[in-house]
């Protein structure tokens, strides 16, 4: 009952949210078009798993108002050190960035779960130098969106769909690297989509790695929700779900 009180009121903010923004835009006839970009891996470019259902860009612009475009830059398999190509191949014309990426730098990590540790203290340092590599990967990254001056909002790595143990092993090993990401977006002001409250059931994956339509369409209206209600000129986080 707690879940199901949770997305109702989710879903009546979301719509009071868009219905505002569609509203707001909608009555300017000569309002300037807004272009958001999402970059970053397969969260966004989620084609190829959805069974020729629409992916996360499909759905995001049915869900933007009229005088907003949506285009995809993210690719399947993207990583961190893939960004400075993805952002060199940006359409012209973009006006807010959306980024989803470290799952898969993530993932080449995966094998530490298999590394012998002489004790827990010993096994936390192991990970403790993975998220030092991967918040310097991060922040650098962010550094090179942002040198753009354009809006960016930025978020976290889902929980996966994995069955146990593995799954508990990864949502746990994730928190360590989504605290990177979180803090890199609260310290710079953007905000930030948290994707482990939005996609929360296991019908929003594909496969354990991958969003389904469902989870597309949470993903979407969640990036709707954030456009339409966060005040980028103010310089100061937000999370979304």
């Amino acid at each position: 009952m707690r879940r199901d009180g949770q997305a109702s009121r989710r879903d009546l903010l979301a719509g009071a949210a868009a219905a505002t923004f569609l509203g707001g835009v909608a009555a300017a006839e000569d309002a300037p078009v807004n272009h958001v970009v999402l970059l970053g891996d397969s969260v966004f470019d989620n084609g190829a798993y959805v069974g020729g259902g629409p992916d996360v860009v499909a759905q995001l612009r049915q869900r933007l108002p009229r005088g907003w475009q949506a285009s995809l830059a993210a690719r399947d398999g993207g990583r961190m050190e893939d960004m400075p190509q993805q952002l060199r191949a940006m359409p012209a014309g973009a006006s807010h960035l959306v980024i989803s990426v470290g799952g898969n730098d993530a993932l080449a990590h995966a094998g530490i779960f298999e590394e012998a540790a002489g004790s827990v203290g010993d096994a936390l340092l192991q990970v403790a130098a993975v998220r030092q590599d991967f918040e310097a990967a991060y922040r650098a990254m962010l550094d090179q969106a942002q040198a753009l001056g354009l809006p960016v909002a930025v978020c976290t790595i889902y929980d996966t769909a994995y069955r146990e143990p593995r799954r508990t092993l990864a949502v746990t090993a994730l928190a360590v690297l989504n605290d990177a990401i979180t803090r890199q977006a609260f310290r710079r002001g953007l905000p930030l989509v948290d994707l482990r409250l939005v996609c929360d059931e296991a019908a929003d994956f594909a496969n354990p790695i991958e969003p389904s339509v469902q989870g597309g369409g949470k993903i979407a209206r969640a990036i709707t929700t954030m456009l339409a209600g966060h005040d980028f000129g103010r310089g100061r986080a937000a999370v979304y779900l």
